[in-house]
């Protein structure tokens, strides 16, 4: 036993961050020696270096993502390095994880416009002070043939099996290529560059992570320590939450549609979310699920509004959802929407999907349809249950689409 472990004031530290830290994990491999780290950590004053890798392959973060960014800023804030890897490189490879046929390639210049995007937001959840950004694509371009031959060299065929994915796409004759099979070993060589004591991920993630403690043994360092985090189930309350589902809120989406998308979460999910999204102590959170379901939601998505956009923003949507959706009222500030003539059909009807996007608020009829299905939408207070529709509308209609966005029509003839 070492005399920081002994230290009154060192262990109770330690044991401060524990508990913060290991809010909801999964994994972690190991807990024992985590806390030996941190240890040595909090009595020498040398944060541990922590680090995140995300590879740009989309332009929107949504708050699946934010589960392991918001853990990253936990460790910031109990004093610790974030390090943020862009996989400018791995991103054209394509993880392979969790998939059952290969990932397109991007090119490199849909990368680099999508790791633009995610690094303006991810200043909306970490601490730019303590923070450092690399992108794999420094080390990865510059090794050459022998490099490479070595970082093959670490890991057998018959570990590469071991996962899973793999294991069932084999199995099934779906192609795996090469390309796919060195994944692991790229992302694990970034903790041997960066020098990692710790790993952050999804479960999913869990192969990728050892890959890069077992080549940190192999070089000599300290392997890091790997901690996992749960996948945040969307709002359709079964799905992971992913932009192919329809199911998310993306962190940079208005407070209103951020409010009303979560005061749509099915009730059995809200302790989940306070969990993994918010730093509620865990006696409120209790307190808050035990009571009324609609509470509950109201406090969880005043709490993502205003990590996002404000106090202010959350307050004022906390209002209007009060005012529209518990008062039955409509809002006395309806927008005007023009409907154009050119949607007019065959005996002055209109497509259900073309007034939906005349909202300005759904990215694309697939959502519309989603969102009829769901029975989001409604003309004068009936909903619309046929996405294939036509309906007569006049000037003075009011179309609501969601949970908070209203629009009064305007017909020309």
């Amino acid at each position: 036993m070492t005399e920081a472990s002994t230290n009154p004031e060192v262990r109770a530290e330690v044991e401060r961050q524990m508990a913060v830290l290991r809010r909801g994990a999964v994994d972690i491999v190991s807990e024992a020696e985590l806390r030996r780290k941190l240890t040595r950590s909090v009595a020498t004053g040398v944060p541990l270096r922590v680090k995140l890798g995300v590879d740009p392959t989309a332009t929107m973060l949504h708050l699946g993502f934010t589960v392991a960014l918001g853990r990253l800023r936990a460790f910031q804030d109990c004093g610790h390095r974030a390090v943020l890897i862009i996989g400018d490189a791995t991103a054209m490879v394509g993880d392979p994880t969790g998939r059952n046929a290969t990932r397109p390639q991007l090119t490199r210049e849909v990368v680099e416009s999508n790791a633009a995007s995610y690094l303006e937001q991810v200043v909306k959840i970490l601490d730019p002070r303590t923070l450092e950004v690399r992108r794999n694509g420094e080390w990865l371009a510059s090794l050459d043939f022998f490099g490479m031959i070595g970082l093959l060299s670490k890991r057998t065929l018959a570990q590469v099996f071991e996962r899973e994915d793999f294991r069932n796409r084999f199995r099934d004759g779906t192609p795996i290529h090469l390309h796919e099979l060195v994944y692991p070993l790229l992302q694990g060589y970034d903790s041997v560059v960066v020098k990692a004591d710790v790993e952050l991920g999804g479960t999913e993630q869990l192969f990728n992570l050892m890959v890069g403690r077992d080549l940190q043994s192999a070089d000599g360092q300290e392997p890091q320590v790997c901690m996992t985090l749960p996948l945040l189930v969307g709002l359709d309350g079964s799905q992971k939450m992913s932009k192919s589902y329809g199911n998310t809120i993306g962190i940079s989406d208005a407070p209103d549609d951020m409010f009303g998308k979560t005061m749509s979460l099915p009730d059995a999910q809200t302790r989940a979310w306070f969990t993994l999204l918010t730093d509620i102590p865990s006696d409120e959170i209790e307190r808050l699920c035990t009571g009324h379901p609609r509470d509950a939601k109201v406090a969880l998505a005043r709490f993502i509004v205003a990590r996002y956009h404000g106090a202010d923003a959350a307050d004022a949507a906390v209002e209007r959802f009060r005012r529209v959706f518990s008062n039955k009222e409509v809002p006395a500030d309806l927008p005007d929407v023009v409907v154009p003539v050119g949607l007019r059909r065959a005996e002055g009807r209109y497509a259900v999907l073309d007034l939906a996007m005349l909202l300005g608020h759904l990215k694309s009829k697939s959502d519309a349809r989603r969102l009829i299905a769901q029975g989001g939408l409604t003309l004068n207070g009936t909903k619309i249950v046929d996405p294939a529709g036509l309906v007569v509308v006049q000037t003075g209609d009011v179309l609501r689409a969601g949970k908070l966005h209203f629009g009064k029509l305007v017909v020309h003839d």
